[in-house]
């Protein structure tokens, strides 16, 4: 005859042993997985040995022989199972011999506290063991696991989300609508107010929808583009009753020569004040300010991925808040391709002087600046100028990296990463999933 134990792990737990003493009756002692549960077995005992038994420091295994029926019994007292508050565990072992076939021995563990119960699949593996195949069978029965509700870095309480769809927008009032990029910029971006009257409760980070008049080529209302929100939650005016967004108005030429107007963005940069829009949202929790006011914050932003940039610095060094005084370092690189392509500079100036030790401001004009290489100035290069010191703060748990622009910015950025971390022996692949899982590694492109 031959027997074996089964004993379980969760998946992602351990079972930790310690100081194992197995009795000489044990021949084998195999590790088996199955699907994404994890069995020990101990197989082979001595048919003629009634009652062994042996002990693992605070884990003791009993079991008796009467035909081919053996049951375990594990005191409650000496289980140390590594996961949180497991109920029990139920599992079927079935053990053919070549001369009958036994009713699949039942072994149980139960822990004192009893809570509701999630069936799970039967798992089947046929295991050669001693120049015999024995049939693992174990149906395992468990508790749900109690969800753990992860604590954010970012300020996400009482941020709300989608208060207004497209079906029900929210009816608003431009207020104002100012072009903020010099004559001889490459392109028109628009700064432009809206009222809300405090009822599209947004916070720094997230972004609205906005559904420009009129219809699509099918005579269908048209799709929604969203834009994020370029001013702090108590608005451009501080009284919590207004809405501000950064807007380039799109303009190209097509592959067949014809000029292209960009539906949304032209309805916006064109919009004068007293003329309504139907606003939707408002959306998004990824680019979140932290919640520490000690926090270290890198904002990259190309062209109007300055806006988010713009709702932060605004709140952190414009305003007065009984529960926020920021103490940390902002760290703000926006890139553009002329000076006349600046946005909010004299803003971001003023902030700096009010602030000096708090606050960092660095520009890169494209088209205007080289490094000490000759290479233009884009944001990428522009930080490889602070490289050593950029790493140093990646480094710690309180640096938040929020990057907001065109896609292309963040292939650079990335690039000079890599080089940083190789100094280090850190695959920055790697490293940026474990920033991005910390909330630390923040990105809106488009």
């Amino acid at each position: 005859m031959k027997w074996a134990c089964l004993l379980l792990c969760y998946p992602n737990h351990n079972l930790t042993f310690q100081n194992l003493k197995l009795p000489n009756h044990v021949h084998h002692c195999i590790q088996l997985p199955i699907s994404s549960t994890q069995f020990i077995i101990l197989s082979k005992i001595h048919p003629t040995f009634p009652l062994p038994s042996f002990s693992l420091s605070s884990f003791s295994l009993n079991f008796s022989s009467s035909s081919n029926r053996h049951h375990l019994h594990f005191p409650l007292f000496s289980i140390k199972i590594i996961m949180a508050a497991a109920a029990a565990v139920t599992a079927a072992v079935s053990l053919p011999s070549s001369k009958s076939s036994s009713l699949p021995t039942r072994t149980s563990v139960v822990f004192p506290e009893r809570i509701s119960f999630t069936k799970r699949f039967l798992y089947t593996k046929n295991v050669c063991v001693g120049g015999e195949v024995v049939s693992i069978k174990a149906q395992v029965t468990t508790e749900a696991p109690a969800k753990v509700v992860k604590e954010s870095k970012k300020n996400e309480e009482g941020v709300v989300v989608n208060k207004f769809k497209p079906k029900n927008p929210y009816t608003g009032m431009c207020l104002l609508n100012t072009k903020i990029t010099g004559d001889d910029a490459p392109g028109e971006t628009w700064h432009m107010v809206f009222s809300t009257e405090g009822e599209v409760p947004y916070r720094e980070g997230q972004s609205i929808g906005v559904i420009p008049d009129g219809i699509d080529k099918n005579g269908k209302p048209h799709k929604l583009r969203l834009y994020s929100i370029a001013s702090s939650a108590l608005g451009d005016f501080g009284d919590s009753k207004t809405v501000s967004l950064c807007v380039k108005r799109l303009v190209y030429t097509n592959e067949q020569g014809e000029i292209v107007k960009g539906v949304c963005s032209n309805f916006l940069c064109d919009l004068k004040p007293g003329s309504e829009v139907k606003i939707t949202g408002p959306v998004g929790k990824e680019m979140l300010m932290p919640v520490d006011p000690n926090a270290t914050i890198i904002m990259l932003g190309t062209g109007t991925g300055i806006a988010p940039f713009r709702s932060f610095l605004w709140k952190i060094f414009f305003e007065k808040h009984e529960d926020y005084k920021f103490n940390g370092l902002a760290w703000l690189f926006l890139g553009v391709p002329t000076s006349s392509s600046l946005l909010y500079k004299e803003e971001f100036e003023k902030m700096k002087e009010k602030a000096p030790e708090n606050f960092r401001l660095d520009f890169a004009v494209s088209r205007e600046q080289t490094n000490e290489k000759g290479e233009k100035m884009y944001i990428q290069t522009r930080m490889a100028q602070y490289a050593e010191e950029l790493w140093e703060l990646l480094k710690k748990d309180n640096t938040f990296v929020y990057m907001c622009g065109l896609k292309g910015m963040e292939k650079g950025i990335d690039d000079i990463m890599v080089s940083l971390a190789e100094r280090d022996g850190i695959v920055w692949a790697d490293y940026k999933k474990q920033l991005k899982k910390a909330e630390q590694w923040n990105v809106e492109v488009y």
